[in-house]
Order: C-alpha cells, then structure tokens, then sequence
C-alpha cells in the first residue's frame, strides 16, 4: 500500500468509466466471500498496530507530563472540552453509515464528504468566533487565541472522514495502521520538541494540530479515492438519518462524559482539572488501545453478520470474553498499584490524582464491556434505540457528577463510578431487547475473567505488599508477574477456564466464525 507518487487532492469527474473506476471502493462483495480470512488478519493488523500506538503515546505522555505542569493540561482541558464536542459534527455519524450500509455508491459518499467538510468548516468558524466567551466562561484570557488556534486545525478535519471510512469498509487496515501511527509520530515529535523549547501549553495545541494536518496527508495519500461535486442522489437522506441518531447519540454522550471537565473547570479551576483529567486520561490510555481495535474489526464484521442471528452472537461474546480477559485484570493492578503507576508515569508533582485515578480503575473494570451495547445497536441498524438509551444514560451521569461536584475531583469519580454500576443491568436490558444477544449470554462470557480477576488482584496485593521493594517500576513489573501467573492459575482452575485460555491464545477464534 504505497504512497505512490504525489498525493492529488483535485476531485473526481463524473463520468461513467471514472465512476465505474470510483466503484470499486464501495464493493464489498469480495469480503464477504471469505469473512473468515478477511477478520483474522484484520484483526491481527489492528491489534499489532494497536499495541505499537499505545506505546508511542505512552511514551509521549511520559516525557510530556515532565515537561509541562497540570496547569498546562487544565488550561488546554477547558478548550478541549468544546473542541472534542466540534469533532463530533465533523463526522455526523456519517463515517458509520459508510461502513455500515450494505450497498452504497461514488456519488453518495461523495455527497457525504462534501457535508463533512462543510460542517467543519462552519464549526471551525463558530469557535473562532465564541473564543471570547469560552474565556469569559473559565475566566481565563489566554484562552481566547488558544481556541481561535484550535478552531483553525478544523478546516483540515472534515477532509478525512470519507476516505477513513472507506478504508474501513474495505478492511484495508494495514493502511489504516500505517495513517494512525504516522499522524501520531508526527504530533509528538512536534508537541515535545515545542515543549522543551518552554512552549508550555501551546506544546499541546501545536500537538494537536500536527495530527490533524498528519491525517489529511496520510489518508488522502494511501486512499485513492476521490470525491465528485455534490449533486441530488437519492439514498442520501436514508444516510444522513441514519448518521443523525448516532450524532445525536455523541453529543448527548459527549456532554455526559465531558460534564465532569466543565463543572471542575469552572468550580476549582485548572490545576484540579488537569489533575482530574490526566487521571481520567492515563485509565483510558489502556482502555482506549485495547477497545478501538476490537470495534474498528467488529464493526464491519457485525454488520455483515447481521442477517446471521447465531453467528452474530458467537461473534459477539467471544469478542467481549477477550476484552474482559484483557481489561479486567489490567484494572485491577492498575487499582492496586495506582500510587507506583502515576509516580512512574506522570512524576511526583502528580500524586494527588492517586485517589481519583483508584476509584476511576473501579468503573474501568466493568465499563469496557458494558458499553459494547452501542456495538450491538449500531451493527444492527438500530441507531434510533441507540440514541434515545443514550439520553437516558447520559442524564443520569450528568447528574451524578452534579451531585459529587462538592468533593471535588474524587467525588465526582466516585459518584460516577456507583451511577455506571447501577445502570448496568436496565442498559443491557434495554438495548439487548430485540438482539441476537441476552443478558445471560453477557454475563456467561465475562464470567470467568471477572472472577479470575477479583482473585489475581487479592493474590498480588497480598504478596507485592510483603516485598521491601522501593523501586516503583520494579514494583509495577513484579506486580505483572505475579498478577500473570495467578490469574492463569485461576482460569485453570475454573470450570470452562481452559477453553476460554486456550480460544484465547489460538486469537483466531474471536475473529473467525465457524459455519453452523
């Protein structure tokens, strides 16, 4: 998947031959023909890529976390706040629709892209112009040429959508990999040389911006296809309805997850959001690595089987039986060992987000698989459900947040967490309702890891806690250690534990799909 060349941006022409050629990107006949073959080595791709992004963006978030302050995060949390809610708009749901739709044409995607791109555009000019008030709100004047700088790395974000999306639908995710890596090398080289030379906080807007502009570079030189002028076409509107369900699902989503980073910025200020945030930021790296190439694979293979209703489950739980084998125990040493975790990551000047960072593990324990519902509801076109589920959820957590705001960070992590638990089984009723998929079925294939977990972690603490170890890396890695070898000894000893260990090392089984 070569570059081939130099990278043109010009359009398509519309004639016949030039949209038979365009065509090609949009015919998936050829997956489907051998789904099996076409998961497992996505899958592999994705998660070795996966692997080698976490470890670049661990690398960046150590070297960074020295560099700057948690005043730099907060002050730069504040706009993101906002920033992030503009990304949503950029997308409308539409990159989904793309992968999702079964049967789908040039001048429809092309329609598509061009509502992408205006979109960002007009956004990228209402941030400019309420940069003021984003200042006024926090308080905070330096904000208003920060926000006018970001709102300008938005002119670049619309031009990728179609052309990831396309990507996606084609399982070509070598070139997905290689667009995701090179973006993200290129954004920390610049956000640490800025920081080193004493940009302080701009060393993150300069960050982000060079992963914007990597992408559009990137994606347009490894995806040839390229957009036709706009024109009526019928289909588009199914589209954009489909895509306004899963928008309306990420605003209200966004407002929820992001409610928390408003209220603190607002109420404490920007060293106690930079602590809250980073906290939050450093329990999702893991999460984020780990659940985004599962659902970039699972996605385009759920929807293909969704005519398959047996298939479709297997599919399913042996997709969240891995991603609790994985998460699980992750959080449960993070949990442990929260105080060595943030002291080798982040330095000392950090170690007040130690609390918040334990009871945020809490919720990551479970929170993985629990919101693979909206995987479920969006696999099987069921965007309405999933968006009117997402206003109820969201509500609920808003308010949670409302009520711990008075303890500060903790207590706002802490109200959250009990709100995600209590939630749990009325989300997996709801949205299972009608599925392929039960709460039964849920629960049979987290089973295993969940216990295995609770007894690793019981094992490890017990242990780690008796060593005179004052190194705190030493620490973290005999806590692996141990934590490894007691967690497989558990699987080995539970009932179902050594099929589960052994689909699980084979990886082909959670990609592949047996015929019935």
């Amino acid at each position: 998947m070569k570059l081939g060349g130099t990278i043109k941006f010009g359009l398509s022409k519309r004639g016949d031959s030039d949209s038979k050629d365009q065509g090609k990107y949009f015919d998936t006949k050829h997956l489907r023909a051998d789904i099996k073959k076409q998961s497992l080595r996505s899958g592999a791709i994705t998660m070795a890529s996966q692997v080698f992004r976490f470890c670049l963006q661990l690398l960046s978030t150590v070297v960074l976390a020295r560099l700057l302050s948690p005043h730099d995060y907060g002050l730069i949390a504040m706009v993101t706040v906002i920033t992030g809610f503009i990304e949503i708009f950029k997308d409308l749901g539409l990159s989904t629709a793309t992968i999702q739709k079964n049967e789908i044409n040039h001048s429809q995607v092309s329609n598509l892209f061009w509502i992408n791109v205006a979109v960002s555009l007009a956004f990228a000019l209402i941030l400019a112009i309420g940069a003021p008030v984003i200042s006024w709100f926090y308080n905070e004047p330096r904000l208003t040429l920060v926000s006018i700088t970001l709102a300008a790395t938005f002119i670049f974000s619309g031009l990728t959508v179609q052309h990831m999306a396309i990507l996606h639908r084609q399982m070509r995710f070598t070139a997905v990999a290689i667009i995701q890596i090179a973006a993200m090398g290129f954004s920390s080289v610049v956000g640490i040389l800025m920081a080193w030379y004493g940009a302080e906080y701009w060393s993150l807007v300069g960050m982000s911006a060079a992963q914007q502009f990597g992408y559009v570079v990137f994606s347009w030189g490894l995806c040839r296809w390229r957009p036709a002028l706009p024109a009526q076409q019928a289909g588009t509107w199914t589209m954009l309805k489909f895509g306004g369900h899963i928008t309306g699902f990420s605003i209200v989503n966004y407002f929820c997850r992001n409610s928390d980073n408003i209220l603190l910025g607002r109420f404490y200020g920007a060293n106690v959001l930079g602590i809250y945030s980073k906290a939050y930021n450093i329990m999702m790296l893991p999460i984020t690595q780990i659940r985004r190439p599962l659902d970039t694979v699972a996605m385009p293979t759920l929807s293909h089987l969704q005519d398959d209703p047996i298939r479709y489950k297997r599919y399913y739980t042996k997709l969240i039986a891995m991603l609790a084998f994985i998460t699980m125990p992750l959080m449960v040493i993070l949990f442990v060992y929260a105080k060595e975790v943030i002291l080798v990551l982040l330095g000392s000047k950090w170690m007040d987000a130690v609390d918040i960072f334990r009871i945020l593990c809490i919720n990551a324990f479970i929170q993985p698989v629990a919101t693979t519902w909206g995987l479920v509801l969006i696999s099987l076109g069921q965007s309405k459900k999933y968006l009117n589920w997402g206003i109820v959820n969201s509500a609920l957590i808003v308010f949670s947040f409302i009520i711990g705001l008075r303890w500060g960070g903790i207590g706002v992590a802490g109200s959250y967490t009990i709100v995600s638990y209590l939630l749990l089984l009325p989300t997996l009723w709801y949205c299972f309702k009608g599925t392929p998929v039960s709460i039964c079925d849920f629960f049979s294939a987290i089973s295993r890891p969940f216990i295995a977990s609770i007894i690793m972690g019981l094992v490890t603490y017990i242990i780690s806690s008796n060593l005179n170890i004052s190194l705190e890396l030493v620490v973290i890695g005999c806590a692996f250690i141990i934590g490894f070898i007691s967690y497989f000894i558990v699987l080995l000893i539970l009932p179902g534990g050594m099929i589960l260990l052994r689909d699980i090392l084979s990886f082909r089984s959670f990609f592949l799909q047996k015929s019935t």
